[in-house]
């Protein structure tokens, strides 16, 4: 290489180690923010007592991260460095608001001090500020979508992009819920605390049915062209886990989070390279998770070494645990599992824990007895609708040796049916069925 060619490769190298560097920092603010974002937020509820104030001056916080660690580097501490700019961003907010405010008195002072976070980042309270984050996400008087949206944004630091892609809706949908939550909360009064301890278990429920609903969604999308959202059914999981750190003595949030390890662990047989579903019995149980598995059972095991009976949803847990057991379908312990649905059906009522019972019934004791269970179901009109009734009534048609019934229950299922994945399935079946 001639001098000119070894001085224009000599001049070009800077150029391409800026931007890398603004790449790794675009990339340290995603992973600080998805690692951090409950904590800051918290923190900042905490420090301001305004939950949408902390929520905004947070983002902002972000917002400047994206445009300045690029630029100017990653901080020594991120997290710090997060928390500062909102800080500061909200004593702005009430320096707008009056230039007298006692709130704005009390945060300016000291506003300009280094981070330290011995002094500002009190150990003991970030748990505390975590948990109360997610009991004011899923404050009651929010409706569920709302809960389910805010949840993702200020606990689990998900944009509202990336919350309207797992769940099919338009981007400015999930901001106008949100935007509405806020507001609602700020309306409502709602203080940026822990429930009091006798109203603490009460709502402890409607946050496990949110994080519940999130891990759904990913298990089961309910429309669109995957089977699974494994990003979101993941982010339910690892909220679920900081709520088992946060709430050791409470046996369904050890259950919650022993049903989506076990459910979880099938994630990589459930769908085959083309995107396609491949039901239980042709599962490759070779591929399942055997350390989601395993720790699915073991909170499991937390969950009965609590007390108190299991919930709903270590009921759930203990099904899922019995087929993670199994060797195959037909070594499934049958009986036990149709044992453990008519106690959930006890305490927990509903029609798809009748519909799931059903199934279980006919592998224990034939299609037939399991075909008088779902006629009923359809006789109340209790899953209108829904593709799941008609989905199994033809499968015990079809295992009744009654093809044509079964293939035009395959077919109205098919059509209420919005996941594409579950329609191929079904439409398969009605075609083979010819």
């Amino acid at each position: 290489m001639d001098r000119q060619g070894a001085g224009l490769a000599r001049a070009e190298r800077p150029a391409l180690s800026t931007e890398d560097d603004g790449v790794r920092a675009r990339r340290a603010v995603e992973a600080v923010w998805r690692i951090e974002s409950a904590r800051i937020v918290g923190a900042l509820a905490r420090y301001t007592n305004d939950f949408g104030l902390a929520e905004d001056v947070a983002q902002e916080a972000l917002a400047e991260a994206l445009v300045g660690w690029p630029r100017d580097g990653v901080p020594p501490n991120p997290a710090g460095w997060l928390f500062t700019v909102g800080k500061r961003r909200a004593i702005d907010a009430f320096r707008r608001r009056s230039a007298l405010d006692d709130r704005y008195a009390t945060l300016a002072h000291g506003s300009e001090e280094a981070w330290d976070p011995e002094v500002l980042w009190d150990p003991d309270a970030i748990e505390d500020d975590v948990l109360a984050l997610l009991f004011v996400a899923c404050h009651p008087v929010l409706s569920l979508e709302a809960r389910v949206g805010l949840t993702l944004r200020v606990v689990g630091g998900l944009s509202s992009e990336e919350i309207a892609r797992a769940f099919l809706v338009p981007v400015p949908t999930v901001q106008a819920r949100i935007t509405r939550a806020k507001k609602t909360l700020a309306a409502a009064r709602v203080p940026f605390e822990l429930p009091p301890a006798e109203q603490r278990r009460e709502r402890l429920g409607g946050v496990l049915n949110v994080l519940y609903v999130i891990f759904g969604e990913g298990a089961n999308a309910t429309a669109g062209e995957d089977l699974l959202r494994i990003d979101l059914a993941d982010e339910a999981r690892r909220l679920t886990r900081v709520m088992a750190q946060l709430v050791t003595d409470e046996p369904e949030v050890h259950g919650l989070l022993a049903l989506m390890e076990l459910t979880a662990a099938r994630f990589p047989a459930r769908v085959g390279p083309d995107g396609a579903v491949i039901l239980l019995e042709d599962q490759d149980r070779r591929r399942w998770d055997r350390a989601a598995i395993a720790r699915g059972k073991g909170a499991l095991a937390r969950a009965t070494a609590v007390g108190r009976g299991l919930g709903p949803y270590g009921l759930q847990a203990a099904i899922a645990s019995c087929h993670a057991a199994a060797p195959s379908v037909d070594e499934t312990d049958w009986g036990t599992i149709v044992v453990i649905y008519e106690a959930l059906g006890r305490i927990a009522p509903s029609p798809v824990v009748d519909l799931n019972r059903a199934v279980a019934v006919s592998m224990a004791y034939g299609p037939q007895t399991a075909l008088d269970i779902v006629d009923d179901l359809a006789v109340g009109r209790r899953l209108t609708g829904s593709h799941l009734l008609p989905s199994v009534r033809g499968e015990l048609l079809a295992r009744l040796g009654r093809p044509a019934e079964a293939r035009r229950e395959f077919e109205a299922a098919a059509g209420l049916c919005k996941n594409e994945r579950e329609r191929d399935l079904l439409l398969g079946k009605a075609v083979r069925l010819q």
